[in-house]
């Protein structure tokens, strides 16, 4: 039996030391996202359990080893127990001074299932072979599953090759730990040097090697916060780092004591980083994004355009209430089970929703669309109706709207279709285009209102500045609706931020409300938004480059951010 089938008990837990590689949550292993899956226990550092605590399943505790723990941890064995809300850990009571060790080995005699996540691999982790030692001593089973090492995904990440057609040595050294012998070593060679250290010690790391014999010359490159959409790489050599970190007035700051990776020798030129630059030259790179939709709404999108590089932040304005009264709605999910319709047609994912809470308030499950052909506005629809047991019959094969389901609608045929009626559950404020195109179809409609949709609560003041000082790059308007209720909750974007909308009716709303409109969606679909947006983003980087100018994002073009040189759009 491996020690992954090991079960929980009070006589053995077993521990997973995992690698959760160099930031990037996409660069997790499928091995690493099922440790997680059964994971009863996380132990890690805040900005390690940010990366993995999203396939963790509900419930598990997250304990930080920079926080310390709450008593009474695990029941009946004598230590502390967590206390866990919503998936998180609420801390207080211990030492911050109770090492990851001591969490880890407490967890596992209690039986549990505990994952040690750590940055990078755990091989080149300076404490997981420590903790290895103390569990095999123990008699915990424990495995490990790698994960990207940071010296080896950053400079990937940066478009930095460490070799060549050549195959030259490559070195790697952990500047805080780094001995004179080490220095000299790779000083002495001729190899690519890969060196972990952070942001304020990459001068003294640089003049470690000129010290040991590497030519002042010699090409540098420097990345903070790499794999991340927070990465930023300078290219300078040993003898100009220094300066060219001063002069773009990251030192003295904050951010110095913050991880970086300096890789040293002629693979880093500035040469080949230009053509190999693929993360930091994505269209959106580094943009903030609002998304004026609910996280479930927003899922696939905000995907999207993490792809492009951007950073989504989801703020939803609007909320979705029950109709204000419920026999309408009651009397149509009856004569769904008994078989008043031949159709019912789900033009969004909070009809699924309403209609969903509605068979659970009766007892019914999926089995009561048997016999009922089931229609779908969009993929998100789609989806939403497949979570719930059903698989939609009819999906547009093109544009995903009410215009597009109407398209590949079949018209009423009584030789066919035994009945002759559509259920349509949808919100209150929605339009007759579906009704109206139905009925000319020949099709008899029970248009039922299922929720209503009122205006959301403002989102934190911190946001609600960011999007009136320009602290948002861009932001994609879905309907009309979301522009006023955005402004509504949250006031004007700032005019610095990129106005995107999904069509002609949106953009004419935002532009009433004093808003300059930069893209328009091709066709109306949120995510031909996303690549209308991305498209913008690529001709705005392509033209900065052309004129010899920085590219930046568009907040950074309002008055008190950083950089004040404007760029061509």
């Amino acid at each position: 039996m491996s020690p992954t089938t090991l079960p929980a008990g009070p006589d053995h837990g077993h521990v997973t030391f995992l690698g959760a590689g160099p930031g990037d949550p996409g660069l997790l292993t499928l091995r690493a996202v099922e440790a997680l899956a059964s994971a009863d226990v996380l132990v890690g550092e805040h900005e390690v359990l940010d990366v993995v605590r999203a396939h963790a399943r509900a419930g598990v505790a997250v304990l930080d080893t920079a926080a310390g723990n709450s008593s009474d941890l695990f029941p009946g064995t004598g230590t502390p127990q967590l206390a866990v809300v919503d998936g998180s850990s609420k801390t207080a009571g211990v030492p911050a001074s109770r090492d990851a060790a001591n969490l880890v080995m407490e967890a596992a005699r209690g039986g549990k299932r505990v994952v040690r996540a750590v940055t990078g691999d755990p091989g080149l982790d300076t404490y997981a072979a420590g903790e290895m030692l103390a569990c095999a001593a123990a008699g915990v089973p424990f495995e490990v599953v790698p994960g990207i090492a940071s010296a080896v995904g950053v400079p990937a990440y940066a478009g930095v090759p460490l070799r060549d057609a050549q195959g030259a040595d490559v070195r790697f050294v952990d500047a805080r730990t780094a001995s004179d012998r080490c220095w000299t070593e790779v000083g002495a060679s001729d190899g690519t040097v890969v060196v972990s250290t952070t942001l304020d010690s990459v001068a003294a790391a640089a003049g470690e090697l000129v010290s040991a014999g590497r030519k002042p010359d010699t090409p540098l490159t420097v990345t903070i916060g790499g794999t991340t959409t927070r990465q930023r790489t300078w290219t300078a050599t040993l003898g100009s780092i220094a300066q060219t970190l001063k002069q773009a007035k990251v030192l003295p700051s904050p951010d110095g004591g913050r991880p970086v990776i300096a890789v040293v020798g002629e693979r880093s030129s500035a040469a080949q980083r230009d053509q190999l630059s693929w993360f930091e030259s994505k269209p959106l790179f580094g943009w903030k994004v609002l998304v004026p939709r609910t996280k479930e709404q927003a899922a696939s999108l905000s995907d999207q355009l993490r792809s492009y590089g951007a950073v989504p932040h989801e703020v939803p304005t609007i909320a979705v209430e029950p109709p204000r009264t419920p026999q309408q709605m009651e009397r149509a999910v009856k004569g769904l089970v008994t078989g008043r319709y031949e159709w019912i047609a789900f033009t969004s994912v909070n009809a699924v929703k309403a209609v969903r809470e509605k068979f659970e308030e009766y007892g019914l499950d999926a089995r009561a669309f048997a016999g009922i052909k089931v229609a779908a506005v969009g993929e998100q629809t789609a989806k939403a109706l497949i979570s719930f047991g059903v698989k939609p019959d009819l999906v547009p094969s093109g544009e995903q709207s009410a215009a597009g389901l109407l398209e590949d609608w079949p018209p009423y045929d009584p030789v066919f279709d035994p009945i002759d009626r559509v259920f349509l559950p949808r919100a209150d404020i929605a339009t007759e285009t579906l009704v109206a195109g139905l009925i000319e179809l020949g099709w008899e409609v029970d248009d039922v209102t299922a929720y209503r949709t009122v205006r959301a609560s403002p989102p934190p003041a911190e946001t609600r500045e960011a999007i009136k000082g320009g602290g948002f790059d861009a932001v994609l308007f879905t309907s009309s609706s979301t522009v006023r209720n955005l402004v509504g909750i949250a006031g004007k974007p700032h005019n610095v931020t990129v106005i995107a909308c999904i069509g002609p009716a949106t953009a004419k709303t935002a532009e009433e409300h004093g808003l300059r409109v930069d893209v328009m969606a091709p066709e109306p679909s949120v995510h031909k938004l996303a690549e209308a947006l991305a498209d913008f983003g690529l001709r705005r980087r392509a033209a900065a480059l052309e004129a010899g100018d920085p590219v930046t994002r568009p907040s950074e073009r309002r008055p008190g951010s950083r950089r004040r040189r404007s760029t061509t759009t």
